[in-house]
């Protein structure tokens, strides 16, 4: 365990990444180390080379001193030297800022091994986790064992637009060696930039990349227009399910990061102005893909959301805990087996079901024949695939397949599931249902 502190007289600073977020943290630290004494004036930001037109992108930043395609319109200071070699950049940087999207990690420290100053320390602002074939790990886990270094983390609620144009934001850093979280706390904050740091690597990171997976629940319940009390219930079971996933899986977390900026204070900002809610939203209104909207709403930048969701899924999925997540579990089955989105509002109001059996040679029958059974649990496929719900009454079948049409019955002790009338009497077939009644008028009547 690496407990000294790693400090030098003159801290030099390597900024690895270059998108939105990236450029915004090197513009932020290029003006600091002007300002701070004991850094290096000069920041050296890793670009992964692209082309914009015929020109370089790295070139186009070091003679425009702006990111055209990531940050256009927001000037960078002069002492930020754009380079697309790696080891250039880290070249005798004791300070490496780690700001890439988190499936690049690992090649990126294999890339640095070996290679870097010995007295480097890093802080990570990845969000998401590293995937291997016997599980995720943390990225600051990656880099530390990688780059065998001491690793801090940084997240809060930071939307980098608003960052850039120097709004009042908080962040957190997490720190073992208190030492070296004092020195991130120098080296990032601002007047606009308030730093606050905790003992907590591990908790400040991983709320950072599970808040985009509430993110997406959040987008698709805009995407439905199903409003703000809806998404305020998203957000409150999300950080329940935060919560409650990295306690599990992790030792030593504090209860009282979920409660700095990197907690409560992100979850709240992501799922109101952060591009995977945007992207989210998109993708239930456009029915194109993620990835088709990473290109036409992101600039071809990468959203962490849905791989994260795909990451805690495999975890859950592979230990037999998806209905212990149900939050997250309905976000991956969404966004990656077609599940219908309206599904997401079950996830927030699983209580125990009770069904109303039926068959052929009954479904005719009034009410007063059906048989009430009462089942205290169902399938993860059968609860999740009972959106539409028949409410049966006055001997005759009603149906409604929008959950805005039958916002009472969300409300009871139980939902009640009818199954009447001339149906084929499946979970995954519910849309059979026949009725000659108005749609609309009933299920107000009902409700």
């Amino acid at each position: 365990m690496i407990k000294e502190a790693r400090i030098v007289d003159v801290e030099k600073v390597a900024v690895i990444g270059s998108g939105n977020w990236g450029t915004v943290i090197a513009r932020m630290l290029g003006t600091n180390v002007v300002q701070q004494k004991g850094f290096d004036h000069e920041i050296k930001m890793w670009v992964f080379e692209e082309m914009i037109g015929e020109r370089k992108l790295t070139d186009l930043i070091n003679e425009k001193h702006e990111n055209i395609k990531y940050l256009p319109g927001i000037r960078i200071p002069d002492n930020i030297i754009a380079v697309s070699d790696i080891l250039e950049a880290a070249k005798d940087a004791t300070i490496l800022v780690i700001v890439i999207p988190h499936q690049f990690v690992r090649d990126v420290c294999d890339k640095l091994k070996g290679k870097i100053h010995p007295k480097a320390k890093a802080i990570t602002l990845v969000k998401g986790f590293d995937t291997t074939e016997t599980g995720i790990r943390p990225i600051s886990h990656v880099i530390k064992e990688a780059l065998k270094i001491p690793v801090c983390s940084l997240s809060g609620a930071n939307l980098a637009n608003e960052i850039a144009e120097e709004k009042f934001s908080e962040t957190t850093i997490g720190y073992k060696n208190r030492q070296e979280g004092e020195l991130f706390k120098r080296l990032f904050e601002t007047k606009y930039f308030k730093v606050g740091i905790v003992d907590d690597v591990l908790g400040v990171e991983l709320c950072g990349a599970l808040k985009n997976v509430v993110a997406i629940a959040a987008g698709i319940i805009d995407g439905l227009k199903l409003g703000d009390n809806t998404k305020a219930a998203v957000i409150r079971i999300g950080l329940l399910e935060m919560k409650k996933y990295i306690k599990m899986f992790y030792k030593g977390i504090k209860d009282e990061t979920f409660f700095e900026s990197c907690g409560i204070a992100d979850v709240i900002t992501t799922c109101y102005g952060g591009r995977n809610r945007k992207a989210a939203e998109a993708f239930i209104i456009t029915g194109k893909s993620f990835e088709q909207l990473e290109k036409e709403l992101l600039n071809g930048q990468k959203l962490q959301g849905t791989l994260t969701a795909k990451e805690i899924y495999s975890v859950l999925n592979r230990k037999g805990l998806e209905k212990e997540f149900p939050l997250f579990t309905t976000v991956y089955r969404i966004v990656f087996e077609g599940l219908d989105p309206h599904n997401i509002t079950f996830s927030i109001s699983r209580k125990k079901l009770y069904t109303y059996t039926s068959n052929e040679e009954t479904a005719n029958e009034t009410s007063d024949d059906i048989e009430l059974k009462k089942k205290e649990e169902l399938s993860d496929e059968e609860e999740l695939n009972i959106l539409n719900i028949c409410v049966h009454t006055n001997k005759r079948t009603f149906w409604f397949e929008n959950f805005k049409n039958c916002a009472a019955l969300l409300s009871e002790m139980f939902y009640i599931f009818v199954i009447g009338g001339k149906v084929e009497y499946k979970y995954e077939n519910m849309r059979k249902v026949e009725t000659k009644n108005s749609v609309e008028e009933k299920a107000y009547n009902v409700c």
